[in-house]
């Protein structure tokens, strides 16, 4: 699951690097509400389980299922963890909880700083999203063209972007993690703007079974240009488990 105002199409070379797993995206760059959001990738995680009505997974057809999800996708993929879809999580550049207080200003966001995106998104969407993605890279990575790989902005409906945004603002897993006990691999960079790497040390102390793989001097992307690295990781870790 992708993050906030991302096109699925940022993970097209990490899926091709992993022929061995297969993928199911969930597209909610057309949602016009939080709840949509939130109802998507609900139904999406039953549909890959084969869930019935009384809450049975059930195994004929699938393995067991792995949860990717980078910053807004990772706290969505951390909500259906605690909600038990999960075998295991995926979460690049990841938070339990966005928006935080002036004090924890290194765990994350401060709330009026969210609200004010959400009101320049109605008179200027395309400043908020260029602003947005200039905070997602440290000066050398921008310098080394590393911003250049990203799709193009405007892949998500304006409705989209600000229920993305209230998501962001209102969705706290925190005081689910230490029940989410499925092995969680984390990857985050040391020089993440946007979700601090204090979010990252946040999590990897309160889930039961995570694993922190740390990349230096990187911002909010932290698998883009390091693909290779990352699926080998990726693999050699989740067939520990």
């Amino acid at each position: 699951m992708c993050g906030w105002s991302m096109p699925d199409a940022v993970f097209d070379r990490l899926r091709e690097l992993l022929p061995d797993f297969h993928h199911v995206s969930v597209d909610y760059s057309n949602a016009d509400t939080p709840e949509k959001i939130l109802i998507q990738t609900e139904i999406a995680a039953k549909n890959v389980l084969n869930l019935d009505g009384a809450a049975y997974r059930t195994r004929a057809s699938c393995g067991p299922l792995l949860i990717a999800g980078w910053s807004l996708g990772g706290l969505l993929a951390l909500r259906l963890a605690s909600k038990g879809f999960a075998d295991g999580l995926l979460l690049f550049a990841a938070t339990a909880r966005f928006t935080r207080s002036k004090e924890e200003i290194d765990l994350g966001w401060v709330d009026t700083y969210v609200r004010k995106m959400i009101t320049g998104i109605v008179k200027d969407r395309q400043a908020v999203e260029t602003n947005f993605r200039q905070l997602m890279f440290t000066e050398a990575e921008w310098e080394s063209d590393i911003g250049e790989s990203l799709p193009p902005i405007g892949s998500w409906t304006t409705p989209a972007l600000i229920a993305g945004l209230q998501i962001l603002r209102n969705e706290d897993c925190l005081s689910q993690l230490k029940s989410i006990t499925c092995p969680v691999f984390l990857v985050h960079g040391t020089e993440d703007s946007i979700c601090p790497y204090g979010a990252a040390t946040e999590l990897i102390a309160q889930l039961p079974k995570a694993k922190l793989f740390t990349i230096p001097a990187c911002g909010h992307a932290p698998f883009l240009g390091k693909e290779d690295h990352i699926a080998d990781e990726l693999r050699r870790w989740w067939h520990e488990q």
